[in-house]
């Protein structure tokens, strides 16, 4: 895991909140993450992971985590602007994948885990751009916690986030983003 990762893994082995947004919340706060950037790629499906363990999902996190970033690290940035993908929502892809061990040649995982990307996909794009790691993550973690609990039958806690980042994104959409603050 790379260095500037470490603070993730380290927070994330010993949380004990079984609330994905309250663990990525914590997780963006770090110093190493930016307003923008890819680390949402892998910080949504830290969050995701770490949540679904400490709700009774059986994964081993320590090595989730680091498959996670393996996968995660090769979405680049504005992949959401140049793919037509945004990294959060893949990253959900990649925690379902990962905890049901789904793979290329997987059957009904396989199926699931596109299911999961396109439910985080579709919050996305429902919402518009320009971009916005921060809201974007959000959507994203908050359509895996229903997905998660409808499919795995792992309930994760479900809070809604209200954004203090506005004053500093400069492509803040204000009152069109279902988590603006208010502030700017």
């Amino acid at each position: 895991m790379k260095e500037r990762m470490k603070d993730v893994y380290e927070r994330c082995l010993s949380e004990k909140s079984e609330d994905p947004v309250e663990i990525l919340e914590k997780l963006m706060q770090l110093p190493t993450c930016r307003m923008h950037g890819p680390e949402h790629h892998v910080l949504v499906g830290a969050a995701l992971l770490t949540a679904y363990r400490n709700a009774g999902g059986a994964i081993d996190l320590a090595t989730a985590l680091e498959e996670l970033y393996r996968r995660a690290s090769a979405v680049p940035s504005a992949a959401c602007g140049f793919w037509g993908a945004c990294g959060a929502c893949l990253s959900t892809g990649q925690f379902l994948s990962i905890v049901t061990e789904s793979g290329p040649l997987a059957t009904s995982q396989w199926g699931t885990c596109m299911n999961m990307t396109a439910k985080s996909l579709t919050a996305v794009a429902a919402v518009g751009g320009p971009r916005c790691c921060k809201r974007d993550s959000y959507l994203s973690v908050l359509s895996a916690i229903d997905f998660t609990a409808d499919n795995l039958h792992v309930q994760m806690k479900k809070t809604t986030p209200v954004c203090s980042r506005s004053s500093q994104n400069l492509q803040c959409i204000g009152s069109r983003c279902p988590f603006y603050g208010g502030e700017k």
